[in-house]
């Protein structure tokens, strides 16, 4: 597969067997736990289910390697898995690392409650603002992790600055660059040392998995696969098998989410009841000159504010016809929730309140239906509050 074939083509094409299984066009799924050993000397190589290298697993790898430029990927059972084992694959106890201060809740809790047990410690900076990060150095500090569209805030932080101050300083620079995915933003094209997904969202793109990936170079990829072996967090075959077949459709179905976002964005922002709408493709968006600059696609995602209270927005989605209330993202069918009840519930009142989410803020998962069709769906619940 050619560097230069466009990502659509990579999609279909990139990492498929050489020698098709039986002739089959789609991907078999193979569904053993253990291989005949073939003299592998290292623990690492042997073939088994736990250490993700069965064939469904190395189509996967090899296809999200070349869908970001990278050398190497990894699928792991989580986004949440893949993070964990990145940020310890390179921190131990007495390390220090710096992150943006509004992060998906899970990674949140993960940097707030189970480092602090590992004395792994961190430092949340404004990710948009790189004048004060370097008064967070400390010798101890080994790496800056940022998210490349924030959830549920939805900013683009001022990823060059991320890129070139962590070269400036040996850090490592790790990115979550799930709510953009790879048709928006190839981090490692910019310099960033690894990619993470959660893979359950725009990857696979069907709500039927969950699943995670980390992209980088062979040398970063192998220290998380061996840190993620001994975790355990394995992917199974059919989940593979699931993701393999949806991230095919990942180019047309972003394309149709990146056009209804901002459409419905635009929409929000013109409505009387709406006090504040969050999207990069906006011109309001602090963020849109960032946007435009280093994405190819603004994402699926919006967040906004209803002009009233709590109750109004809970009044407004029970109203919904066509959004789902649900808590996950980045499916072909449209979701809505409220970030305080879900992804970020796990927040103290302080946290949320320091990284400015409130209680009353409303995330919209745009799908692929007809766009005009999602916006009379939010003009009638809007009408009705």
């Amino acid at each position: 597969m050619s560097k230069n074939h466009k990502i659509d083509t990579k999609l279909i094409h990139a990492g498929e067997p050489e020698q098709r299984y039986g002739g089959a066009v789609s991907m078999p799924i193979f569904q053993s736990s253990t291989f005949e050993f073939e003299g592998e000397t290292d623990y690492h190589d042997l073939r088994y289910i736990r250490l993700n290298n069965t064939p469904n697993h190395k189509v996967l790898h090899e296809k999200l390697a070349a869908l970001e430029n990278g050398e190497d990927a990894l699928v792991t059972s989580s986004g949440m898995a893949a993070i964990s084992a990145a940020l310890l694959a390179f921190l131990k106890s007495g390390d220090h690392f710096l992150a943006h201060e509004s992060l998906y809740g899970g990674t949140h809790d993960l940097i707030n409650k189970d480092f602090p047990d590992l004395e792994i410690e961190c430092d949340f900076i404004d990710g948009c603002d790189p004048g004060n990060w370097k008064d967070k150095l400390r010798p101890e500090t080994k790496l800056i992790y940022v998210e490349t569209i924030t959830n549920p805030l939805l900013d683009v932080l001022d990823l060059n600055a991320v890129v070139q101050f962590a070269k400036e300083h040996n850090l490592l620079s790790l990115i979550d660059n799930t709510f953009a995915s790879p048709v928006n933003y190839r981090p490692l094209e910019h310099g960033f040392d690894l990619s993470l997904h959660s893979a359950t969202k725009y990857l696979n793109g069907h709500t039927d998995i969950v699943a995670g990936a980390a992209i980088g170079s062979t040398e970063l990829i192998t220290r998380v696969r061996h840190k993620l072996n001994h975790l355990g967090g394995s992917l199974d075959p059919n989940a593979c098998f699931l993701m393999h077949r949806g991230m095919k459709t990942l180019g047309i179905r972003m394309a149709r989410q990146n056009s209804n976002s901002l459409d419905i964005a635009g929409f929000l922002e013109n409505h009387e009841k709406v006090s504040k709408v969050n999207h990069p493709g906006l011109k309001s968006s602090a963020s849109h000159a960032r946007a435009r600059e280093l994405l190819e696609g603004f994402g699926g995602m919006v967040s906004f504010e209803i002009d009233g209270n709590v109750n109004d927005a809970d009044r407004f989605i029970a109203h919904l016809t066509l959004f789902i209330n649900t808590p996950s993202l980045g499916g072909v069918e449209s979701l809505v929730t409220r970030p305080v009840q879900t992804s970020h519930s796990g927040m103290s009142v302080k946290e949320r309140s320091c990284a400015g989410i409130k209680d009353k803020l409303i995330r919209l998962s745009i799908g692929i239906e007809a766009g005009d069709d999602l916006i009379a769906d939010l003009e009638q619940a809007l009408n009705k509050i």
